[in-house]
This record gives structure tokens, sequence and C-alpha cells, in this order.
């Protein structure tokens, strides 16, 4: 197994989407954890107008309605505020490239410039590390360390999730002896 990188400072990020297409489909949540030497230091977490209805499915996933999302602000409002938060973190995510393609779509659109943050991802780490649960989802993980989850695809707490999932993924590197860069 080759050496796996875990870091103290980081930055955990989770967005909600209309969809799964980056190019059609609208962020409308955008979460972040901040963490130094391992403590959670501030949060960031908004809602985002996507501009249309949202289909009856993602509302039941997520429990955020059109109602919700009326009142909050646009993309190009909440976005970079959300950046200025993140900064040049390194970003923690699970299935972080999801999250990365939507956010880099958007911040090449409205900004013009990408999002290039180095990054780790917890469902990576838990194939890397061969982590015995039925699959490598994030409440399946959750679930096989035992972590207390509230409302699993709600932004902030899906940040928390991956948090602990990654603290545990953590000591099972050092567990199992293996070199950390």
């Amino acid at each position: 197994m080759t050496d796996i990188e875990f870091f103290n400072n980081f930055t955990v990020i989770d967005i909600e989407t209309t969809g799964l297409n980056p190019i059609k489909d609208n962020i409308i949540e955008l979460s972040a954890i901040r963490v130094r030497e391992n403590i959670v230091v501030s949060t960031f977490s908004k809602l985002v107008n996507p501009q249309k209805e949202l289909h009856p499915f993602i509302s039941k996933l997520t429990g955020i309605n059109n109602t919700m999302l009326s009142q909050a602000k646009l993309v190009n409002e909440v976005l970079p505020e959300f950046l200025e938060f993140v900064g040049d973190d390194v970003i923690l995510g699970h299935n972080i490239r999801f999250d990365i393609s939507f956010i880099n779509q958007k911040s090449l659109t409205i900004l013009n410039r990408p999002f290039i943050n180095k990054n780790t991802d917890t469902l990576k780490l838990s194939r890397k590390l061969k982590i015995q649960s039925q699959n490598h989802k994030l409440k399946t993980l959750a679930d096989f360390y035992r972590i207390t989850q509230g409302r699993m695809h709600r932004g902030l707490e899906d940040c928390r999730i991956t948090l602990e999932v990654y603290k545990h993924l953590r000591q099972e590197a050092i567990e199992k002896n293996l070199k950390f860069v």
C-alpha cells in the first residue's frame, strides 16, 4: 500500500444540488467546516436559490424545499463568500469529485477562475484502507463507525459526518502502521 496523506488543517466541504450534472443543474446549498490542528474553528452554510422549482425527489432527499430556497441568495452572491471561507485550504469531502465538479463549473462561469484546491476524499481513503464495511457510502461508513447522524443530505451535517469518518480513517491508518506523508 502506498503512503496515505492526512492533514491537521483543512476545510471539509459539502454541497447539495438540483441534480447530478454540473453544467445543467444548480447548487442549492454550500457548506464547510474549517479545521485547525484537528479542532473545528468555524463553519459556513448557506442555501442557494436555484431560480427554478426543485424536483420533489430532491426535496425529499435533502429536506430543502422551494419556500426555503425562495428566500436564499443566488449562487453568484453565495459562491464568492464560500470560496473566501475555504481560501486556499486543503479540502476534505466524501466523493469530493462531485462537489468539486459543481464548484469548479460555477466558479469558472461566475468568477472566471477554476477551483483548484488540493483535496482529499474519505471515499477514496476508505477504499485504500480496505475498510470492511458493506460499501463506502457516507451513511454506510457512519453506521460502520457508529457515528450519530442527523439529517443526511444537508450540507453541514454531511460535513460533520465526513469529518468524523476522517478521524476514524486516520485512526485505522495509525493502527495499520501506515506511513503518513
